[in-house]
Formats: structure tokens, sequence, C-alpha cells
């Protein structure tokens, strides 16, 4: 029997967004359980870029879709057939001795998010990958419902595995920012253009900026004359923490996530939270922030001119945001992957 630990490497070869970030970060507190975890990446993977510890294997010569779903499983099935761990909610179709994280369903509840080809794609994969993986474990119980109650598979059956927030995001003195921050892709369910509309309602008598970090899109086009708002792009996560840092605080519209990674990255760095009350927030953010209807302009309006000027809330919620941080740990959470691996395997 083959030994060692397999990892679907392909996310190493991707931009980071929450899915990436989380896979990157249960690896590296992975090699430090165990010395036999070895991360199979398509041949475009540059290994200048491989993180400090990790054991890489190039396998194959092309990459993308045909490489996961042909040259991986080929190689596998060459050598043993061994459990596969897959981060990242994809896996080969046709290899079933395979452990899936499929973090969330936004694919089917939201899908004006997506393009038509990956709707296809997922829409055909995912049903089909949950029937034939080992384990299908995800990110939050919220995200377990979804999966649950959409796929018609048994709710007991899907383990959590938690993100967290890595120790490079600390809070530090504060310089005066004057701005609010926001992070994420520019896509649908992210509810960007609801909170830009309720920024604007606020800053005809403010001079504060709203940053926005992250994937342009749609809404990056339509506002880009904004004076109000501040279209950053993507940044490394050097910037993106003095940014954190520096907030007056950080707002998180979405209306639809499967657990929510920048709140808990800004609550690590010192920063007030503005959150959206609907799917997994509440489970992840607890009493912990300032929460708002999402759908609600005003509503969004409102909060943002209260936590402006009222330093006792911002205050309050700073130290909320350092308790809840507490709850979760990218070592707590690989354990529980290791734990789950050796009952499979």
């Amino acid at each position: 029997m083959n030994s060692k630990v397999y990892i679907n490497g392909r996310f190493l070869t991707q931009n980071i967004t929450g899915v990436q970030r989380f896979a990157l970060e249960i690896c590296k507190e992975l090699i430090k359980l165990r010395d036999d975890v070895v991360f199979l990446v398509p041949s475009s993977f540059n290994e200048r870029f491989a993180p400090q510890g990790f054991n890489i294997e190039i396998v194959g010569k092309k990459d993308g879709l045909y490489w996961e779903q042909v040259e991986l499983p080929r190689f596998l099935n060459k050598h043993g057939a061994p459990l596969l761990i897959s981060l990242c909610n994809r896996a080969p179709l046709f290899y079933q001795n395979n452990i899936l994280v499929l973090h969330d369903i936004t694919f089917i509840r939201y899908p004006e998010s997506f393009s038509r080809a990956f709707l296809v794609l997922y829409k055909f994969l995912v049903p089909k990958l949950i029937k034939k993986a080992k384990k299908v474990l995800t990110v939050s119980d919220f995200s377990r419902r979804e999966i649950a109650d959409y796929y018609k598979v048994n709710y007991e059956n899907i383990d959590i595995i938690y993100n967290a927030v890595s120790d490079q995001f600390f809070p530090a003195n504060k310089e005066h920012g004057g701005y609010f921050l926001a992070v994420s892709s520019d896509v649908y369910n992210k509810n960007f253009e609801r909170l830009i509309l309720a920024f604007n309602q606020l800053t005809n008598s403010s001079r504060v900026k709203l940053k926005v970090v992250g994937r342009a899109g749609v809404m990056t086009n339509k506002y880009s004359n904004n004076a109000n708002i501040e279209f950053v792009g993507r940044v490394c996560d050097d910037e993106l923490i003095k940014l954190y840092q520096n907030a007056i605080a950080f707002i998180f519209p979405s209306i639809y996530e499967g657990f929510g990674i920048p709140p808990l990255e800004a609550q690590a760095c010192g920063c007030p939270v503005l959150s959206s009350d609907v799917t997994a927030m509440p489970e992840v953010l607890a009493e912990s922030v300032y929460y708002f209807n999402p759908l609600d302009i005003n509503d969004i309006t409102q909060k943002i001119a209260h936590i402006e000027t009222n330093d006792q809330l911002r205050n309050e919620l700073i130290q909320k945001g350092f308790n809840n941080v507490k709850r979760f740990s990218w070592n707590s959470s690989a354990k529980k992957l290791v734990d789950i691996y050796n009952s499979i395997r």
C-alpha cells in the first residue's frame, strides 16, 4: 500500500481567493503533522514559487481541466490508486478514492456570479463527485446543510473543516487611514453594487473613501469614475494587512458565503467589522460584528454612518473580533483532516 498522502495541487497554479487560501493554509499545517505529504501539480507549475517545505511532484505534460481529469488520475492509478485529497471544489471524476472539499454551492444559488462555461462544468461535475467521493467535507454548518439539502445526501455524512486566519494577519498601531475597506472579487453574490450605492448616500456629507480590494469586474467599470470609491485591484498579503490595520472599519456585504475569510482577517488585524447577516456569517462571526441587512441599502448606509462616528462601538468590536478569531485554527483544522484521512485510509 502506498504510504504517501497525495494532495491535488492544482490550486498552487491558481490565483489566491478564499478557496485557494483554505487549501494553502491547511497544507502548511498538514506538513507539520506528517512528513509524507506530496503535492501533485501540473507541468505549468513554477517550482521557484513552491511554498517552503512542500514536497512537489510534477505530473503529466498538460494543465487545467485536462490535467485534473486525465493526467492526474492516470498517475494515481499507476501508483496503486492511493487516497487523494482535493481541497478546492473539484477532483478527478473517474477516480473514486478521493476526499472532496466542497466549499459552498454559490453556483447553484447565485448563477449570475459565474460564466456559462463554469456553470455547465460545475453542474455536471459536482453531483457526480459528491456521489463518488469517499468523503465530502465543507467549511461551515451552513454549507453542510446547503449541500445536504440540495443534493439529497445525508447531513451526518458531511464533515466540517473550518477556515481560519494565519499568523501573518496581526494588529498594529493605526495610522489615520480615513477609509472603509471591502475585500472580494467583483461578482454578483458579493453584493458590491448595494454597498457602493449605500456608501454614496453616506459620502454626500463625508470625506471618507471606500477602498475595494479584489479582482475587477462589472462594478469596477460602472463606478470607476466615482470619487468616493477607490478600486485597488489585487494586492499582496503585506499590502492587504496594512489596509486592514488602518481602515476605519471593514465592510462585508455578501449575500451568499460558505464561510467568508476576509472578516476574520480584518478582525485579526484589529479592524472592526460590519457584515451582512445572512448565510454563514452569523455562524462564523457570532456576536463580534455590527450586522446589517445586505438587501437594504438604507440599513447599510445607517450602519456605516453609525460606526464611523462611534469610537466606543469600534473599540468594542475590535475586542470582540480578537476573541472571535481565536475560535478558529488552521492547525486544528489540519488535525481534523488528518483524522478523517486516517479513518478512511
